[in-house]
């Protein structure tokens, strides 16, 4: 969200509470711990593997963003680069369109009444199915056949039910109750 994220912060607290703000941070940050330890797991070198995360386009440009964001101190793209590091391959994952449709879309959310902004943003679901059904045509168009990718996506996105069925899919930290995360 980049410039957007402290005032998303702020509105979520308004809405939830301080406390709430908190379990979600904390419960959030117990999440990466597991991914982080999952990823140090895995084989010492990852030639070949792929790297797919949501939000970053396909623009040329993927590792400086991602520099970027673990700049900033995001624990996701300090992973991402890490893997990057032992040989995996970051790939543009997002329509840079669809990602200006969703900033737009953020951007109006916020600019709405307090008591409107409770509500979902019109569209916002066809939008995620959208942005979903296009990262895993992006993985099915990138991903070598017997190679390995790994995608990091926020918990509301659903790309497996759109991969093709060539390629098979394991949630390693899957939800509670959910099909994965």
């Amino acid at each position: 969200m980049g410039s957007l994220a402290a005032t998303v912060r702020e509105e979520k607290i308004r809405r939830f509470g301080s406390a709430a703000w908190r379990r979600s941070s904390a419960a959030i940050d117990e999440a990466w711990t597991r991914i982080e330890a999952l990823a140090s797991s895995l084989p010492a070198r990852l030639d070949g593997w792929r790297l797919y995360q949501d939000g970053l386009p396909i623009c040329g440009r993927e590792r400086e963003i991602v520099e970027e964001l673990a700049g900033h101190g995001s624990r996701n793209h300090r992973l991402l680069l890490a893997l990057a590091e032992r040989g995996a391959i970051l790939t543009g994952t997002e329509s840079p369109a669809l990602l200006l449709e969703e900033l737009d879309q953020v951007r109006r959310q916020a600019a709405r009444e307090p008591e409107a902004a409770r509500a979902p943003a019109p569209g916002a679901q066809d939008l995620l199915t959208r942005r979903d059904a296009f990262m895993a045509k992006r993985i099915g168009e990138t991903l070598p056949p017997g190679a390995t990718g790994i995608l990091f996506v926020g918990a509301l996105h659903d790309v497996a039910r759109f991969l093709p069925e060539e390629i098979s899919v394991e949630v390693p930290l899957a939800r509670r109750g959910g099909s994965g995360a």
